[in-house]
């Protein structure tokens, strides 16, 4: 495994868990957007890079699949799932009863709604840039206030109390992180490749039925197929999939090969293992 890898950060965030769960002897260096991420593996400032992909509430994160789509120096090598668990911190002074206002970052406060109406219904909710930066709001604000943060940020932040913990709406919560890397995992056994591509033209009946239809006919799973826009004209999209197994296993090279052959573009993110804790 890498030496260095970068993640999406401030340090404390569900990235730096992730990034720890996938190693925690890595040397871990906080960057402050994805294509910073993504820029400091291509660069070699660090070897690996961890950066969010998908979340089961939320969907794709389209930051990551632009990425990917633009930079096809960079492969995705493994991945990683973690369970999203909210914890709400105060500061001792605070007493649950008192708080006023709330920080957290907006997809953190809408996963917790039902929560916070529940409890705190007549406090304010404020929006901070990360779940992180939520305890610095909180310690900054005039009035009593309370933060939705990951329990790491309590962690690194000893002298705040939990007044809240697994405080999320729906327990099954998860996100999925990859990491990003020059080249992607040899074969293992138990792997999914993800790919991307378009088509000359999209107004012609069949043509993503016939794509996909290459995978079928040789009993290739589907695991995901989404679209992004190719931003060159409206209507164009670039379809994403991840499929099970290898790209070096006999059928899904077939199927690689006869896909590219349909297409303008198609471009293999990477084959890695299935995300398996404890593997």
């Amino acid at each position: 495994m890498a030496g260095r890898i970068a993640f999406l950060g401030p340090t404390g965030t569900y990235t730096e868990e992730a990034a720890l769960l996938y190693n925690p002897q890595a040397e871990l260096q906080p960057f402050p957007s994805i294509p910073a991420v993504g820029s400091a593996v291509s660069s070699g400032i660090t070897e690996e890079g961890v950066v969010p992909i998908e979340n089961s509430l939320e969907g794709s994160v389209t930051f990551t699949l632009d990425l990917l789509i633009s930079q096809p120096g960079l492969s995705v090598c493994n991945e990683v799932v973690v369970p999203i668990e909210h914890y709400m911190f105060a500061m001792p002074s605070v007493k649950p009863a008192n708080v006023k206002v709330i920080y957290s970052h907006p997809q953190a406060l809408g996963q917790c709604k039902e929560y916070l109406e529940r409890c705190f219904p007549e406090a304010r909710q404020m929006a901070s840039l990360s779940t992180v930066e939520a305890v610095s709001d909180m310690r900054l604000s005039n009035m009593p206030a309370a933060c939705i943060s990951p329990r790491r940020a309590g962690d690194l932040n000893p002298d705040v109390e939990i007044i809240g913990r697994g405080i999320q709406d729906n327990v099954n919560n998860v996100t999925r992180f990859v990491v990003l890397a020059s080249q992607d995992h040899q074969p293992t056994g138990r792997d999914k490749t993800s790919v991307c591509f378009s088509f000359q033209k999209t107004d012609s009946s069949g043509l993503l039925h016939q794509a996909l239809g290459e995978f079928a006919q040789r009993e290739i799973n589907l695991m995901k197929i989404e679209s992004r826009p190719t931003k060159e004209n409206l209507g164009e999209y670039i379809f994403l999939v991840d499929c099970a197994g290898h790209r070096q296993d006999a059928q899904v090279a077939a199927a690689l090969d006869s896909l590219s052959a349909r297409c303008r573009m198609l471009r293999v993110f990477g084959s890695y293992p299935v995300w398996a804790p404890n593997v």
